[in-house]
């Protein structure tokens, strides 16, 4: 993944997506001779805590190697990278199936340019042209491998929304797989029911979307079955996912850590990391994700469904927490947070921070539902008048004469109406169709414009029917 800082790995040029094709360059992301890269201390921050966040372990001391490979857009031919002595690993990720991922390694190192192909034609692609861009080229990249512990497309998925979600809590990558700052590369090997050794693996590429990977590897697990059944050997390659038609094509064959040339990187010392300052790293951590659910199930007794949307993204916890904590009751706050207020957002393209309903007005809201002051149904109109307004509840009640009935005389009166103008239904009812009450129910919702109370309606209905 790209790590969110504001400057390259090795130097100090921009890291901002989007901006004009090499414009975010300089000597040393460039790889011109004599240049001398320099480690960025806030990705090595980054870094630790991704690894402390996964409960690896931290490299005393730790360094850098080259790793050769030549493309257009890698400008000095090699990438530095970590080998054998990476920053961190031996951590773990749980599933919500209670399966245990082990991760292997968590490695920093630099990312490559990008190729513009434009054109149609018989060149890469079928382009006419290649175009290097290298902004890109030396953007903080933190690799994660796992150890071969995911069994199942649908746990490879959530392994990584897991990864993603813990990422954007930590506030070091945004996670963002449209634009490239999150990408997986998946490994995947088929072996018969009830054998131990692994197949053969083949690795596939260029998956930007979590239904992209669930996909590239459905389809290549069924061509690998395939091959196997035709008593075909499974070659370890390389692959390409093709969207288009959902299907992997070859892309070369796998290469091997002796294809890469690896060795130290002579222009960056070997590093050591600071116990005192790890430790600062690590108590500067947020609650995390699996943390948050818990507790949510824990203490305010949600259910685990809800605890999950909840905890799923840390602003939208933070922002349920304030909720409860202003004195809303917690299964009403989640319900109102979850379905409202989220659906409201996604409406209108807006991100919790930028909600025009703070935590402390839907709580006021939802108090004035506890007390009788509105109604479910009313509060939902509130609700959308305090989003588009950014007013609070009780002015908007005020103004739009909003109040709920609770006079028992004033309810009689409606329903005395409603009876007088519904003979056959009041007949039905009397004859025994006893869900001909809803029918009377929603007529005097809708005379009362729904304001009054229905528990009150019901009973009130209940009392002038049975007589």
């Amino acid at each position: 993944m790209e790590l969110a800082t504001e400057s390259k790995a090795f130097c100090s040029c921009a890291t901002k997506f989007g901006a004009a094709p090499n414009s975010q360059v300089c000597p040393v992301c460039m790889g011109l001779p004599g240049t001398l890269p320099v480690l960025n201390r806030r990705a090595l921050e980054y870094s630790i805590r991704v690894g402390l966040a996964l409960e690896c372990k931290i490299a005393r001391r730790f360094k850098f190697d080259r790793k050769h490979y030549y493309y257009p857009d890698l400008p000095k031919n090699f990438q530095i990278s970590q080998y054998d002595v990476p920053l961190s690993g031996n951590g773990k990720l749980e599933l919500g199936n209670g399966r245990t991922i082990r991760i292997k390694r968590v490695h920093l190192e630099e990312d490559a340019g990008k190729l513009v192909h434009e054109g149609v034609g018989g060149g890469i692609g079928g382009s006419t042209a290649a175009l290097v861009d290298l902004n890109r080229a030396g953007v903080p990249l933190l690799e994660i491998v796992s150890e071969p512990d995911l069994r199942t497309t649908a746990e490879t998925v959530e392994y990584l929304k897991n990864i993603q979600t813990l990422v954007r809590y930590l506030g070091v990558s945004d996670g963002n797989m449209e634009e490239g700052s999150l990408r997986c590369d998946a490994n995947i090997s088929v072996r018969p029911a009830g054998t131990e050794a692994l197949g053969a693996k083949v690795e596939i590429k260029n998956m930007n979307s979590f239904k992209a990977v669930e996909r590239a590897l459905a389809f290549e697990a069924g061509r690998q079955r395939k091959e196997i059944a035709a008593g075909s050997a499974i070659l370890q390659e390389t692959r390409l996912y093709d969207e288009a038609t959902g299907a992997t094509k070859p892309m070369r064959s796998k290469e091997g850590a002796s294809d890469y040339r690896y060795f130290p990187e002579p222009d960056l010392p070997p590093f050591t990391v600071d116990p005192a300052w790890e430790e600062e790293i690590r108590k500067s951590l947020p609650e995390l994700p699996a943390a948050k659910r818990a507790r949510f199930v824990s203490v305010y007794g949600l259910p685990e469904y809800d605890a999950g949307v909840l905890a799923a993204d840390r602003a939208v916890g933070g922002y349920f927490d304030l909720v409860v904590a202003a004195g809303a009751p917690a299964k009403q706050a989640s319900n109102w947070v979850m379905t409202e207020l989220l659906g409201a957002l996604n409406a209108a393209g807006k991100g919790i921070a930028d909600s025009p309903v703070g935590p402390r007005a839907l709580a006021e809201m939802l108090a004035l539902v506890e007390k009788g002051t509105i109604s479910g149904k009313i509060a939902k109109t509130v609700f959308a008048a305090m989003f588009s307004t950014g007013k609070g509840a009780e002015e908007i009640i005020r103004e739009q004469g909003l109040v709920q009935i609770t006079d028992e005389g004033e309810i009689r009166a409606v329903i005395s109406r409603v009876l007088a103008a519904n003979p056959a239904s009041v007949a039905d009812f009397k004859s025994g169709r006893k869900q001909a009450i809803g029918f009377l129910v929603g007529a005097v919702m809708k005379a009362t414009g729904g304001k009054a109370n229905p528990a009150a309606v019901n009973k009130l209905l209940q009392e002038e029917l049975s007589k």
